[in-house]
């Protein structure tokens, strides 16, 4: 699961991942056997897991065990995830979640909204035996999602920057959960208010380099996972369009203005090469990189060890997949 966001896990690591994927199974069984079905069916297609590898690796900052607080804490992140992902589906009108049917068109668009219901549900249930402090955080980063996802399906208001607008989008939809898991395993730990603060800076960078990188997939990569151009069939403007549509270059004005939801499929294929080909590319792994470099930055103040060691080695993974292209 691990090896998916750039890094080995250690095998005793690996066990603590396999026993919360388990957890995460148990704890999706409704009292429905429909609503069970329903929840595992994106549970089930598996996903990289970064949210409880955050946990586990700040949670290690304090030198102990990886305990049970540690393993619900990574329950809650990663159910809170995967119930946002049943709501984006349905708003992106998706046809395919991690190489299966999307739930929205396994079930329909009402049972796939209420899924995320539930498992947000069962987020809820979890933290509130952790305390009062992860309760208020969970719901205020529950929260910033939710701005987020209705930002993005405004889109960008008059006289609002467009490249201001995405990435505040992607702060709040992505990067404010992935802060959270590291501050949760660093709540876990006991750290002092000023080291969690810390962790809240370091996840927010990661999260923006992360998702930033993601979107880059949509026009670099050719993997089963991923197919090139989806954001640009759904009309999404990812960072390197916003970067193309930037450019004083009447030729890069073109085709920015060619790229549109109502391109057939030959169109986004021409698109994609062209794309490829151009400096903008470089120009958004500049802007990936740099993420990367503040996340990275902020672990300088952490506790040296082992745990520390693996965020770094977390942090290099994002950054060479970047520069590596």
């Amino acid at each position: 699961m691990a090896q998916d966001v750039g890094m080995p896990v250690r095998p005793d690591l690996a066990e603590w991942m396999r026993r919360v994927e388990e957890r995460l199974s148990d704890v999706a069984v409704a009292q429905s056997p429909f609503v069970t079905e329903t929840a595992h069916h994106v549970l089930a297609a598996g996903g990289k897991r970064l949210r409880p590898l955050l946990v586990a690796l700040t949670a290690e900052l304090g030198n102990g065990p990886l305990d049970d607080r540690a393993d619900v804490a990574a329950l809650v992140v990663e159910l809170t995830h995967v119930a946002s992902l049943y709501h984006d589906d349905v708003m992106d009108e998706a046809v395919l979640r991690r190489g299966v049917d999307s739930a929205n068109v396994r079930y329909g668009n009402s049972v796939a909204i209420l899924t995320g219901d539930y498992l947000f549900a069962r987020a809820s249930s979890l933290v509130a035996t952790l305390g009062p402090a992860y309760v208020g955080r969970q719901a205020d980063t529950f929260a910033r999602m939710v701005q987020g996802q209705i930002a993005e399906y405004r889109g960008a208001q008059p006289g609002e920057d467009d490249m201001r607008h995405y990435l505040g989008v992607l702060s709040d939809k992505t990067a404010a959960l992935i802060a959270t898991a590291a501050v949760f395993g660093g709540m876990v730990a006991g750290l002092d208010e000023p080291m969690l603060q810390r962790l809240d800076r370091f996840g927010e960078a990661l999260g923006m380099a992360f998702q930033l990188h993601d979107d880059l997939l949509d026009i670099t990569s050719d993997s089963a996972g991923k197919r090139p151009g989806t954001d640009l069939r759904q009309g999404v403007a990812t960072l390197p369009l916003l970067l193309l549509r930037r450019s004083d270059d009447q030729s890069d004005k073109t085709l920015a203005a060619s790229i549109d939801k109502n391109m057939s499929d030959a169109d986004v294929k021409a698109t994609v090469a062209a794309l490829r080909a151009h400096p903008v590319i470089d120009e958004a792994r500049t802007v990936i990189a740099r993420y990367a470099d503040e996340a990275e930055s902020e672990l300088s103040g952490l506790p040296a060890g082992p745990a520390k060691d693996s965020l770094v080695t977390l942090v290099a993974g994002v950054t060479g997949r970047v520069r590596a292209g």
